[in-house]
């Protein structure tokens, strides 16, 4: 098996954590998590894709083994990640990449294709959402209600989003088989959800979030003028990002290749074969 490098490096004052594999003069593939996990999320998928890439997944700040500065130490916005992230690969000298996105990540890497849309080799997004297409309005109507009005009332029904119960969910729901997707998931993502202060920081990372919805015009233009190869591989059950998602991206990208499989929002942890398959497939024919 490839190893597996478990390192941090110092950008813009806070501590960033990633993990890297491959070799680094293959093409490299940045992998972009999601909420409420961690580059904790791709730990089986980076070696089975290090044979052949130059594989890098971060954690944001405020997320896995990152700094998490108190939100008067730093601004935590999908702008303030994404400059994290772009700082980070520099830094590494990654100035060309595919990336991986899921959930969080999607904005996050919208944004740093929209900034230099030329290092960004061919995108793969797995229930990471570019349109409200898909948006299951169970899920999103109270976190939207909160950012458009921050209150008492609204920040209760969002505070629901980081109790055990509901990351549970997040990885069963949806899920063909549940028995396939280790407890350990869920306890590990909780555990650093429950730190002291990480609530505030989630908070403020929620009442952001309709300005990725806002940048998605922004984004549609960009899979237009720019043709970037793109795979969607998604799991169908997904009751956050539903398949409509998916599809959505053929509008602006008639060539994109989409698959749906028989998971939920984090995919990889019961389909972890057949994405990685359909991943070497996408990359080996779409990478230079």
């Amino acid at each position: 098996m490839v190893p597996v490098h478990h390192r941090t490096a110092d950008i813009a004052g806070q501590r960033v954590f990633y993990r890297q594999a491959g070799p680094a003069s293959a093409p490299a593939v940045v992998l972009l998590h999601g909420f409420p996990t961690s580059s904790h999320m791709f730990r089986h998928l980076i070696p089975a894709l290090a044979d052949r890439y130059h594989v890098i997944a971060p954690d944001f700040v405020g997320f896995g083994r990152s700094s998490a500065p108190p939100p008067h130490d730093f601004d935590y916005t999908f702008e303030q990640l994404t400059d994290v992230t772009e700082a980070l690969l520099a830094h590494l000298g990654v100035d060309r990449y595919a990336m991986y996105v899921q959930d969080y990540g999607a904005p996050v890497g919208w944004r740093l294709a929209l900034r230099t849309p030329d290092k960004i080799t061919a995108i793969i997004s797995q229930n990471g959402n570019a349109y409200t297409d898909g948006f299951v309005d169970s899920f999103w109507d109270g976190l939207f209600a909160y950012a458009r009005d921050p209150n008492p009332h609204t920040e209760a029904a969002v505070r629901h989003a980081l109790s055990r119960d509901s990351t549970r969910w997040q990885y069963l729901n949806g899920v063909g088989d549940p028995s396939l997707v280790s407890p350990d998931t869920w306890s590990h993502d909780q555990a650093l959800l429950d730190r002291p202060g990480n609530d505030v920081i989630q908070l403020d990372l929620f009442r952001d979030y309709i300005t990725n919805v806002d940048l998605y015009p922004q984004v549609h233009d960009y899979f237009r003028t720019s043709e970037v190869p793109l795979l969607a591989v998604w799991g169908k059950g997904d009751e956050i990002f539903g398949p409509d998602g998916a599809h959505a991206f053929r509008r602006d990208l008639p060539d994109a290749e989409i698959h749906l499989i028989d998971s939920g929002h984090f995919a990889l942890e019961s389909h972890l074969d057949a994405i990685t398959g359909y991943i070497r497939g996408f990359l080996a024919t779409r990478l230079p």
